[in-house]
């Protein structure tokens, strides 16, 4: 079976852990004083069937596990409970979003990584140094498991609001701005939606494990799933909050080039109609009439020419008044 998937395989007893093979994990499942921490990465398919032999798992769960772009959701099954959540963080300056499949026994937690972010060595080093009072066991890890999913947004939203932040302050700037910014502007709020989809089905999962899980969320660690709860709802205002302002900045760039458009178009006519007057008079003497005034009146062109100049100046001080140039 190949090893390269499975990051670790513990067993956690007497406040000891040690690292047990994965042959040899059923023989440990359904012991109250053991408690055993899987994790795994993108495993193939025959992996996962070798784990469903060892815990009992559920055909339909272990085909949900294997397969990504899983809707999240958590399921019941007899003996223990497929939780299947989405991930994202950044990486390498970028979104990356994944997806983690938890399998929930009495005694077992089972974290089937499908990304290509970092471990869950978090959650062994705080199951070794856990606080007084708490057990380790199933209820704790799942906890720590969901815990560092949600403590993941923070990076990414913090990112998000520097990210927004930077475009605001070039809108805001006056510097010429055109299809790329727009470009950028939408590829935040599409980064959004891909966090929202995240953030918001944590909030039903944690409903659920607090009000239908009793086993899971236990009295001493309720609190700790309510504060998941509160951070995933805060995460969610707060990607509320920048999509609605991604949107308005979207509407102010558009509107910006809308009346630099307007301006232009403006001055295009205020210079068109400078041009248009003076065209008009000199054209008439482009025609050949029989009687024209210069003939006998000495001082007609030099007359023309003044009043012409005098009217031009006169609309483009109109104009320029307006704005039109």
């Amino acid at each position: 079976m190949p090893t390269e998937d499975i990051i670790d395989c513990l067993l956690f007893q007497d406040s000891r852990t040690q690292a047990i093979e994965f042959d040899d994990i059923s023989n440990h499942v359904g012991r109250s004083d053991r408690f055993i921490w899987i994790e795994l990465k993108s495993p193939d398919s025959q992996t996962i069937t070798r784990l469903g032999e060892e815990l009992g798992l559920h055909a339909l769960a272990l085909e949900d596990a294997i397969s990504t772009h899983q809707r999240p959701k958590l399921e019941e099954y007899e003996g223990h409970v497929f939780i299947a959540t989405r991930t994202v963080q950044m990486w390498e300056s970028r979104l990356e979003s994944g997806e983690t499949h938890l399998f929930v026994g009495s005694n077992f937690v089972v974290a089937i990584r499908h990304d290509h972010g970092s471990a869950y060595t978090r959650v062994v080093d705080r199951l070794q140094r856990r606080p007084a009072g708490i057990k380790v066991g199933t209820p704790y890890a799942l906890y720590l498991v969901l815990d560092l999913i949600v403590d993941q947004f923070r990076p990414v939203i913090e990112s998000m609001q520097d990210r927004f932040q930077s475009l605001e302050s070039e809108l805001m700037s006056g510097a010429e701005q055109g299809r790329n910014t727009l470009e950028r502007l939408y590829a935040m709020k599409r980064d959004l939606t891909v966090l929202r989809d995240v953030a918001e089905p944590m909030q039903d999962i944690t409903q659920d494990l607090i009000r239908l899980h009793p086993a899971l969320s236990t009295r001493e660690l309720k609190a700790y799933y309510r504060d998941i709860h509160d951070h995933a709802v805060r995460v969610s205002a707060a990607i509320d909050r920048l999509r609605m302002s991604t949107s308005d900045a979207m509407q102010f760039h558009l509107a910006t080039l809308s009346v630099k458009q307007n301006e232009s178009v403006q001055k295009l006519a205020g210079w068109g109609a400078l041009l248009a007057l003076p065209t008009v008079v000199f054209s008439l003497y482009g025609m050949n009439f029989e009687i024209m005034p210069e003939l006998e009146w000495p001082w007609a062109y030099p007359a023309l020419l003044l009043a012409t100049g005098a009217a031009v100046v006169v609309l483009y001080r109109r104009l320029k008044r307006r704005g039109w140039i």
